[in-house]
């Protein structure tokens, strides 16, 4: 054979195999304790695409990473409500081809079509909750407890924990103030800044890994909480009380979405619509402690899953939260004064 003619042949051959090494492997870029092992290489079992999963503890972390890095292959993310809008509006996430996942007919349609992507054309939801107020009954009287501003309390300095999130902590902040947490306003805004600084001494932690686990560790009896981390604390036997603040909780969601730079996208849409089954959905579901915008997946959860209150928080309740969107350049100066505000609680 001609030398020549070989070496294309074998260049071509390797171009090849890149290709098909490429729609074989899927890069999932994902919260912490999101997706259990077993359902990712059932995954694997069922499609022949291997998962290189990795983890990140914050919005900001998973952003500044595919902003900055933008040749990191991620195929999949999941991204919050107000960074959905936020990496949609800077061109940042892929449209979604939604007839390929027709498991989106089993997603509630209350949980479809929010502000943060109307139509759901760069999102799909995955997981949501609320964020409430944590308090360990057995050390703390509970039902002292009935709003945000409670926090603020003298007798529990040194003792809180907060939500490593900037927009959670404000958004917690604007609500004990009678604002939006979504407000653009700069004076509202700095107003909730000098809020929080006289709350600085009250703080004890930062945590968004797992919030739960400073509570079931002994460390922490009251702070802000995600219902689902509450209930993974009750399961662990700490006389966990969730109080939903009279002002109203803050809502999120957390949702798949696919990177502008993402090589499998084939593979991304087999994933999104593999976590959409019900069967899949449930057993994430049970795992995570989080709940499900699945319909038919919550149908065959556990009822001690279904029926509790601290996963499931009533229509009241829901209507009275509001959900978190983006705020467009704003943004940076809710991060920067966050900054601030950790560096003089230490």
């Amino acid at each position: 054979m001609n030398k020549l003619l070989f070496i294309i042949i074998l260049i071509i051959s390797l171009i090849t195999n890149c290709k098909e090494i490429k729609k074989n492997t899927l890069y999932f870029y994902n919260w912490s304790e999101y997706v259990p092992t077993e359902i990712l290489e059932q995954f694997t079992k069922e499609s022949g695409i291997k998962v290189i999963y990795s983890t990140y503890d914050s919005n900001e972390d998973m952003y500044i990473k595919l902003k900055t890095y933008k040749k990191i292959p991620y195929d999949l993310i999941v991204p919050s409500t107000y960074f959905v809008a936020k990496m949609k509006n800077e061109g940042m996430l892929k449209k979604i081809n939604k007839k390929k996942i027709p498991n989106l007919y089993f997603i509630d349609k209350n949980l479809l079509n929010k502000p943060f992507d109307p139509q759901n054309k760069y999102s799909i939801p995955y997981i949501w909750g609320a964020t409430a107020i944590g308090i360990n009954s057995d050390k703390i009287d509970y039902k002292k407890i009935t709003s945000w501003k409670d926090l603020w309390k003298k007798e529990y300095k040194n003792s809180i924990l907060l939500i490593n999130d900037a927009r959670e902590v404000f958004h917690m902040a604007l609500l004990k103030l009678g604002y939006s947490g979504n407000t653009t306003n700069k004076k509202k805004i700095q107003e909730a800044y000098k809020t929080l600084k006289i709350l600085m001494p009250n703080v004890l932690t930062f945590n968004s890994d797992n919030p739960s686990n400073p509570f079931i560790e002994g460390d922490i009896n009251i702070g802000m909480i995600w219902n689902g981390s509450a209930y993974t604390a009750k399961l662990a036997h700490v006389p966990l009380k969730l109080i939903w603040p009279k002002e109203g909780s803050i809502l999120w969601m957390d949702n798949l979405s696919i990177p502008i730079n993402a090589k499998n996208i084939e593979g991304a849409l087999k994933m999104i619509n593999f976590l959409l089954r019900p069967d899949i959905s449930a057993k994430i579901a049970i795992s995570t402690g989080y709940l499900t915008p699945n319909i038919e997946a919550k149908k065959i959860l556990p009822k001690t899953m279904s029926n509790n209150k601290f996963l499931y928080p009533s229509n009241k309740m829901i209507n009275k939260g509001e959900w978190q969107n983006d705020v467009g350049d704003i943004s940076n100066l809710y991060e920067q004064l966050f900054q601030k505000l950790k560096i003089t609680s230490y």
